[in-house]
């Protein structure tokens, strides 16, 4: 009996081994990308005005920002597109150098930023023209997007899923393995081109845009089963 008690524990035990042995795997990342014509541009623009104090800085800058938006409102932008944002008013110091005497208040500047979203890419060169007409002296950043981008998303996750599968099977092939079934897939964050940058002192009265195309990506890690 002790002898058939040793013999069913060291099955056991054996069994227990067997079944906690880890699966081989393969694990390989996939990445898709989707290009379309963007159908919605976004720019951030700003005012920025100096005065003796900091009342004229601001009621000049805040003078024209209103000027502006009221001249977007009647442009056909809605008010969910409209926003202002970093407004800042900053002493403007003289004599700040090396040079002897205490440094003094020569004035006010006074800033502040718009972000505007153009549905309708046509009429993009009258809205700046526009803005730049009523005081908007600083020009932050141009860049184009789509509206709905859900489609050319979830066909870049696709691509990318494919793509994974394609290198899996690649793989597997060449190690003269036999690919199984999927065991996980995590996706890293999609991502769109960097914002094209302008100079407002580039921009002329009749500015041409050019819009081109923006491209979404997505990337994935699936790790497959080794088939025994």
């Amino acid at each position: 009996m002790r002898f058939l008690s040793v013999l069913f524990i060291g099955l056991t035990i054996a069994s227990s081994a067997l079944a906690e042995a880890p699966v081989p795997t393969i694990t390989v990342v996939g990445t898709g990308e989707v290009a379309g014509e963007p159908d919605m541009a976004t720019i951030i623009l700003g005012v920025t005005n100096a005065g003796k104090t900091a009342a004229e800085a601001m009621d000049q800058t805040s003078a024209s920002t209103a000027d502006i938006l009221e001249a977007l409102r009647n442009a056909g932008i809605a008010p969910r597109d409209l926003q202002t944002r970093d407004l800042s008013l900053n002493p403007n110091w003289n004599n700040r150098s090396s040079t002897p005497g205490a440094p003094t208040i020569d004035g006010f500047i006074a800033s502040n930023t718009v972000m505007v979203r153009v549905r309708d890419l046509d009429s993009l060169g009258g809205v700046l023209d526009q803005v730049l007409n009523l005081g908007a002296n600083t020009f932050r950043g141009l860049s184009f997007g789509l509206q709905d981008p859900k489609p050319a998303q979830d066909e870049a996750r696709r691509a990318a899923v494919g793509d994974a599968m394609a290198k899996a099977t690649l793989y597997a092939q060449a190690a003269g393995l036999n690919l199984g079934q999927v065991i996980s897939i995590s996706e890293a964050g999609g991502n769109v081109p960097m914002p094209l940058m302008m100079e407002s002192a580039r921009m002329s009265a009749d500015m041409p845009v050019a819009a081109g195309e923006v491209s979404l990506s997505s990337s994935v890690t699936m790790v497959f089963a080794i088939a025994q």
